[in-house]
């Protein structure tokens, strides 16, 4: 399935780094509310799919972090428009996605001997800053983000301007992210293939190629060299 691949473009959040919870919660660690990342992990399972369905519903961008933090707020019982639109607008600032699970760099590295690899990511115009400091800016030959292109996936012209930076063509290039409607439908539409980051698990029931770990995904590479 992926033998004909030459290019492997990431998406990077929750598919290389991760939300900074003790900085984008303050407000919440301000009240004395601290929440169970397990809890976390569930809820982000229940509104993917939500907001999948509502973006295949009508195409339109319903904001996954203001409906993830609806529903957080609401579901503890704290009735605060404020605090709420404090946990989106930093959950939506590109330099509090700086967690990074450990050997990142290291299963990047290999997976960069076989393909030539980059970056497509909704963000702010400062991505590459956010890897540079988490040490794998340098792994990717490209990074094109939104913030600067002034298109968000799941729109076919980002996917095409990150194609033209390589010079890649769609039938040989993969995309790697973690949102169904917004990645692997953006990514299949513009002519790409693609494979799910699911590390929440949000998608296991889906039906689609997925990953939980670029352990896992280098793994199903390897498989169709063998």
């Amino acid at each position: 399935m992926y033998s004909t691949v030459k290019f492997i473009f990431f998406d990077v959040g929750n598919t290389l780094l991760f939300p900074d919870r003790e900085t984008i919660h303050r407000p919440l660690t301000q009240r004395g509310i601290r929440i169970d990342p397990e809890r976390l992990r569930d809820l982000e399972r229940r509104i993917k799919n939500e907001f999948d369905a509502l973006m295949m519903k009508d195409g339109h961008d319903h904001g996954f972090w203001m409906m993830f933090y609806t529903q957080l707020l609401k579901e503890i019982g704290l009735h605060d428009h404020r605090v709420r639109d404090e946990l989106v607008t930093s959950i939506r600032n590109s330099a509090n996605w700086n967690q990074i699970l450990p050997g990142t760099r290291e299963e990047l590295q290999k997976i960069a001997k076989r393909y030539q690899i980059a970056v497509i990511s909704n963000a702010d115009g400062r991505i590459d800053q956010v890897l540079g400091r988490c040490d794998i800016a340098d792994c990717f030959l490209t990074i094109t983000d939104s913030g600067n292109v002034g298109r968000e996936k799941p729109h076919p012209e980002i996917f095409r301007q990150a194609l033209a930076s390589l010079n890649a063509a769609p039938e040989e290039s993969l995309y790697i992210g973690d949102v169904y409607s917004v990645d692997y439908l953006g990514a299949t539409g513009a002519g790409l293939r693609a494979i799910l980051m699911d590390v929440s698990g949000a998608y296991r029931e889906k039906g689609v190629p997925r990953v939980e770990s670029l352990v896992e995904l280098r793994a199903a590479l390897q498989s169709q060299d063998s």
